[in-house]
């Protein structure tokens, strides 16, 4: 299912979505996070706050609606943000690395994961990853899923 067919089932039970569509993938294994927010086992991630301003992004917002993508750019779900926040990445606490949901959804594989993924994306823009580096921490919840 595209994005936009998901988004307008969707509109049908909440018309007030409108109609501008943020449709994004997890950025490493795409298939598995997104079957884990489908499972309520994600109801968070994170992102880095120098790259929404190197890509002229706007950080997410509460309220707002996502689509989640699959590996192949295929909606599995819409989601809401409920919460923004923004950190240091040395001050994420493992109450958010557990909502991550990810591997043992400990503090320490969500640190080393974090890290492989962000320093090469760091480093092939031109910038450096550290302990200091915000990160953009969002909390959300499955509104929609294809059969819904």
């Amino acid at each position: 299912m595209t994005p936009q067919e998901l988004w307008n089932d969707y509109k049908k039970v909440n018309p007030t979505i409108g109609n501008e569509i943020d449709a994004w993938a997890f950025g490493v294994e795409a298939d598995l996070l997104a079957q884990l927010v489908l499972e309520g086992r994600k109801t968070a991630t994170a992102s880095a706050y120098d790259l929404y301003e190197l890509d002229n992004e706007p950080i997410p917002q509460v309220g707002t609606y996502d689509v989640i993508l699959d590996g192949e750019d295929q909606a599995v779900c819409i989601v809401r943000i409920n919460q923004v926040t923004i950190v240091l990445f040395k001050e994420v606490s493992a109450e958010h690395a557990y909502k991550e949901g990810e591997g043992d959804r400990s503090l320490d594989y969500w640190r080393q994961v974090h890290l492989d993924f962000f320093k090469p994306y760091f480093e092939e823009n031109g910038l450096i990853f550290t302990e200091d580096t915000k990160l953009v921490l969002e909390e959300f919840e499955v509104v929609y899923s294809k059969g819904s």
